[in-house]
């Protein structure tokens, strides 16, 4: 069963072609990473209309990239939860126009749910197809010309091949612990098969990538904050500045809002200035030993911070199985400490698919599709807050 998923929930318009949940066939991206940089931060107007651009050149390019008429497509599937409401508007207007022109069965995914699902691509062997499976050829962010978004985040007209993918052996087992961290996310979720799930710990404000972009800002590092911070952390020392971790009444939440204010004071007391002194203009005063050795040490405390709330997790239920997920799970100093503090053995999602994309929303869309009926193209709505504990089936 050949799934083309659309994700455009924020600032990456995306589309792939997944078989049977587990086999890429294409994972076409479009950020507009480069467009957002000089405002701190994601503009949603802004990314709405950058989606409106390019969400039908990546389509057709996902289609290109898997060798696939729409005769080979079985269902769509698309973001409809959480997100930007523009941004969630223009994907899922895509997606219910060619579900109707094409009559084929369209599924509503949720964003966070589907990130989990980046662990269940796996390595194959070659394709019927002669285009080379991604394993070996992994042509992964490519797109025609006119994708070309003002960012230039997507390439020409025949494509780009990047770095390979190092896709995982196998998929995960049920039951399985999923730690969900990104942007807008901080989550342990409990899965004891598809669609049947617990979310047993969140974040009680700030979710941890934002505190990455915040920290970024005041270190005077650029956006997105998580790149530049775990850079700037390998010039560091981790153990330079002991910053607290919140004790939460929650076994399993997070909260981050305290570590960023305590990386905010430390600052300013090493630059010679007080709480008074205005955020935005310490960057100015801080040298780069200061810059690096903060940014290791809040990267540590943060990591930690994560680590330890699902070691406690896992020792309390303990699944079969641990993944991790969403753009932080591309983290490296995440996937030494928790390497390290757990007893099992855990296969990484490429980096490539931590970040948001099609793929993990046209596999989860396969599993949905085995339990649960496709959506009405003509009764369809966006929820921008809609929170996972609503999405049990």
């Amino acid at each position: 069963m050949k799934i083309l998923g659309i994700e455009s929930s924020c600032d990456e318009t995306a589309a792939a072609v997944i078989e049977n949940g587990e086999r890429l066939l294409s994972n076409v991206v479009n950020s507009q990473i480069d467009i957002h940089a000089e405002y701190g931060g994601v503009i949603p107007e802004i990314a709405a209309r950058s989606h409106l651009e390019v969400v039908n050149p990546v389509i057709r390019a996902a289609l290109s990239e898997a060798n696939c008429t729409w005769d080979d497509i079985d269902a769509i599937a698309v973001t409809y939860a959480p997100g930007l409401i523009g941004s969630l508007l223009v994907g899922t207007l895509a997606a219910r126009t060619l579900a109707i022109l094409h009559n084929k069965p369209l599924y509503n995914i949720h964003h966070v749910e589907a990130h989990v699902y980046a662990n269940f691509i796996v390595a194959q062997g070659e394709p019927a197809s002669s285009r080379p499976h991604p394993e070996q050829s992994a042509a992964l962010i490519s797109a025609g010309n006119q994708a070309r978004s003002r960012s230039g985040g997507v390439t020409s007209d025949t494509g780009v091949t990047v770095p390979q993918l190092k896709l995982p052996s196998s998929q995960p087992d049920f039951p399985l612990l999923a730690l969900i961290v990104s942007g807008g996310h901080s989550q342990l979720v409990y899965f004891r098969t598809h669609g049947d799930y617990d979310l047993i710990g969140q974040t009680q404000d700030d979710a941890v990538g934002e505190a990455f972009d915040k920290v970024a800002k005041i270190l005077g590092l650029p956006y997105p904050g998580g790149p530049a911070i775990s850079k700037a952390a390998e010039l560091g020392d981790p153990h330079a500045f002991t910053l607290p971790i919140a004790k939460l009444q929650g076994e399993y939440d997070f909260s981050f809002s305290g570590l960023k204010t305590a990386v905010l004071r430390a600052v300013q007391r090493e630059v010679g200035k007080d709480f008074t002194f205005p955020s935005h203009e310490l960057p100015g005063l801080v040298n780069d030993e200061l810059r690096h050795n903060m940014a290791a040490s809040f990267q540590y405390t943060a990591i930690k911070t994560l680590v330890s709330k699902t070691v406690r997790a896992y020792e309390t239920l303990r699944p079969a199985s641990v993944v991790i997920a969403g753009g932080v799970a591309a983290n490296q100093e995440l996937r030494r400490q928790l390497a390290a503090a757990l007893p099992i053995a855990i296969e990484y999602a490429p980096i490539q698919l931590c970040t948001d994309n099609a793929a993990m929303i046209a596999s989860l869309a396969y599993y949905r599709s085995q339990i649960d009926q496709p959506a009405d193209p003509y009764d369809f709505e966006v929820q921008p807050s809609l929170s996972m504990k609503a999405t049990l089936m």
